[in-house]
């Protein structure tokens, strides 16, 4: 029997994909958002900037800003019943509202 093949971009060739008008670099402005302790963001995946991109799974999640991992912040969110810690830079993030 064969294992499963699956990384971590499996079954993401619609949740990564950009729109065309939106393809190209992004702005420095959304590299060089600051956030606070206790902020409240949502968890988006910029497909431009692959590093420190959380799981495909967590895209849309809103979370609270806990600290800061040198440049990439720690977001608590919910799973469920559990409260898990992800590790997401800026361009992944936005201010909700």
């Amino acid at each position: 029997m064969t294992t499963r093949k699956g990384g971590f971009r499996a079954s993401t060739r619609k949740k990564l994909r950009k729109r065309p008008r939106n393809r190209g670099k992004i702005s420095v402005n959304r590299l060089l958002q600051k956030f606070k302790k206790g902020d409240k963001v949502i968890i988006t995946h910029e497909a431009a900037v692959h590093k420190a991109m959380p799981h495909p799974k967590f895209k849309s999640r809103t979370g609270k800003i806990t600290g800061k991992q040198g440049r990439i912040y720690k977001v608590l969110i919910k799973d469920g019943k559990k409260t898990k810690t992800i590790l997401a830079g800026t361009a992944h993030l936005i201010k909700a509202k």
